[in-house]
């Protein structure tokens, strides 16, 4: 798709909001009661953001993200989408998530086409919602792994199964990625990865890990932890870390929620082992996809300053940037 092309996308009409049957099924409507009633923040944000994948489908290209979502974060984040192109909104809710999406999407390809060949391994640490292994093309000679809480995997889990046996569903239900195994592990906990080794993960075996709005759930000591292990096996094969981090400001968008941050993780990751860092900002060439054009966006605005501004000087908010990394070492390459 051209630049050109691409760059309609946000301007085309919005669909209207047209529901699953599936979505209605007593099963389905039992499981999303219960995540709404008895899940914590952290687990929902799983279907808050499948409903972002949902609603940007025409980007995404996600057809499960719907029934995982559920109808209450549907419609919610439907009627945001609503008011802001009512109003003009200079960023329309869930932009920045299907940017983030298709920017982990295109860097997971990459990184699989850079291994030259042999089998390789995707490991999705917080996984939720996510269904790359049943829209990904790329993953055809690829083992996924998706390690999450218990309680998120198993209604997943409930979930597919309820699309396979439905008729009009089962069909987006069929898995694309060679295997597919679901580690029932908080990476926040020191047994995660014997967990993730007990189902079939390989640590010398090509790996690229993917970190996609974790690790700012994390506090300090557990993130760090979590990108000391995975820089560890740059000593034993060729691995790639793809993550998303925020720096300092971010997270008073929510200090309840968000605790880890990092404002120079492109300097971090080398200190760990890696060898090869790149870092992206929503909206640097390669992580805006022709969704945000306007100059004043506010991710726009922040790129033109300085990364070590904590605030803007126009007006003296906060500087909330959101930093998409891609980090590679191997053991010819890996720092000691």
């Amino acid at each position: 798709m051209s630049e050109e092309q691409n760059g309609k996308l946000e301007d085309q009409s919005w669909p209207e909001l047209k529901l699953p049957d599936l979505l209605f099924t007593d099963t389905v409507q039992q499981i999303h009661a219960s995540i709404e009633n008895e899940w914590d923040s952290l687990r929902q944000s799983a279907c808050q953001t499948a409903a972002g994948r949902a609603l940007w489908n025409h980007v995404v290209h996600d057809p499960l993200a719907e029934l995982f979502a559920g109808e209450t974060y549907l419609r919610s984040l439907y009627g945001k989408i609503k008011k802001d192109r009512l109003t003009n909104a200079r960023e329309v809710s869930g932009v920045i998530l299907a940017v983030r999406t298709m920017w982990f999407d295109s860097k997971i390809e990459a990184a699989l086409n850079s291994f030259y060949g042999g089998a390789a391994q995707v490991v999705l640490l917080g996984a939720g919602m996510d269904a790359r292994a049943y829209r990904l093309s790329c993953l055809k000679e690829t083992d996924v792994f998706e390690v999450d809480f218990p309680e998120v995997l198993q209604m997943k889990t409930t979930i597919l199964q309820a699309a396979t046996e439905s008729t009009n569903d089962c069909q987006h239900a069929k898995m694309t990625a060679k295997s597919l195994n679901r580690v029932e592990a908080d990476i926040r906990d020191n047994d995660w990865l014997q967990k993730l080794q007990i189902s079939g993960f390989v640590p010398e075996k090509n790996t690229v890990w993917v970190l996609e709005g974790i690790l700012y759930y994390l506090s300090h000591s557990h993130a760090m932890e979590v990108l000391k292990i995975i820089a560890a096996n740059c000593t034993l094969t060729h691995t790639v870390l793809l993550a998303d981090f925020m720096n300092k400001p971010s997270t008073t968008l929510s200090s309840s929620i968000f605790h880890f941050y990092s404002d120079w993780p492109d300097h971090l990751l080398p200190s760990l082992g890696f060898s090869d860092v790149s870092l992206s900002q929503i909206g640097d060439p390669d992580a805006h996809f022709g969704l945000l054009h306007d100059p004043l966006n506010l991710f726009n605005k922040l790129r033109s300053l300085p990364r070590s501004l904590q605030t803007h000087p126009d007006d003296g908010t906060p500087c909330c940037r959101l930093y998409l990394v891609q980090a590679s070492g191997s053991p010819n390459q890996a720092i000691p």
